[in-house]
């Protein structure tokens, strides 16, 4: 196989975790060592629908994820599958990018394998420590609100590039550091150690969102503040939950406008 469109689809089908993490990991070194390459024959993407997944854990809406506390083993557990269950998600959303959208420069389907390669570790180290606290992935029930973003952005570009990175995954740069340092008081270092690693990297997977979605925005000759408000509105609603991590936003390449348009916007002052 030498077509990266087709790879990507392959690591989104497969359906188990340890194949989807050695599927991932086997296509970023296929394309770093150059063979792999986003071919313009390629036959055009599917329509989106349910990527591949194992059948636990179990979906629910969100508001039915029952709210566990840090203080027990069992709500640190509950804790490491969410966040493992996002980083599964993860995966699937940086292979989506590359297999559904056509045409683009060669940084930005590097940007998104990369994106990939790092999520799958992240949910590799994830799992491990789910281990350590004496369980699996798929234990606890899990919300879909990640995918069902990917679903409704599917045709546009634009605005999967604006929403899935900019506003889904950057909540994880707002909500980490609280979620370390509350682990950390409560002694569990290794946990906090994996969560600041992710952290650190989720950062940079932020910052080809904003990379991307102004590239977008600048081939569609709109102004990216104004778009970005516009589609947060359209898809969202007018409010975005805060407060927000200013200084990793900044590094992820949010602009200090944008910033102060959101807490603005936001019920939580930020």
């Amino acid at each position: 196989m030498t077509d990266l469109h087709a790879a990507a689809r392959r690591c989104l089908d497969a359906t188990d975790p340890a194949e989807k993490l050695r599927l991932t990991h086997e296509t970023w070194q296929a394309f770093l060592a150059g063979e792999l390459r986003a071919d313009p024959d390629s036959p055009p993407p599917e329509p989106i629908g349910a990527p591949g997944r194992p059948a636990k854990p179990q979906l629910v809406n969100a508001r039915q994820v029952p709210q566990r506390g840090l203080g027990s083993a069992e709500g640190r557990a509950a804790l490491v599958h969410a966040v493992a269950h996002i980083e599964f998600n993860a995966i699937n959303l940086a292979w989506d990018a590359v297999y559904r959208y056509r045409g683009k420069p060669a940084d930005y389907y590097r940007d998104w394998a990369s994106c990939a390669h790092d999520e799958a570790r992240h949910f590799a180290m994830l799992a491990a420590r789910l281990a350590e606290l004496g369980h699996a992935y798929g234990d606890f029930d899990a919300h879909d609100g990640l995918w069902a973003m990917a679903e409704k952005t599917a045709a546009h570009d634009t605005a999967r590039m604006a929403l899935v990175p900019r506003v889904l995954e950057a909540r994880g740069l707002d909500v980490t550091p609280g979620m370390i340092e509350r682990l950390r008081k409560l002694g569990d270092e290794r946990t906090a150690a994996i969560l600041e690693v992710i952290l650190r990297e989720e950062v940079a997977h932020v910052a080809a969102g904003t990379r991307w979605y102004r590239h977008c925005c600048e081939r569609d000759g709109v102004d990216p503040i104004d778009t970005f408000f516009v589609l947060l509105r359209d898809y969202m609603g007018a409010t975005l939950r805060g407060p927000f991590n200013r200084p990793a936003r900044l590094e992820a390449g949010f602009l200090e406008e944008e910033l102060d348009r959101l807490a603005a916007l936001s019920p939580v002052p930020g």
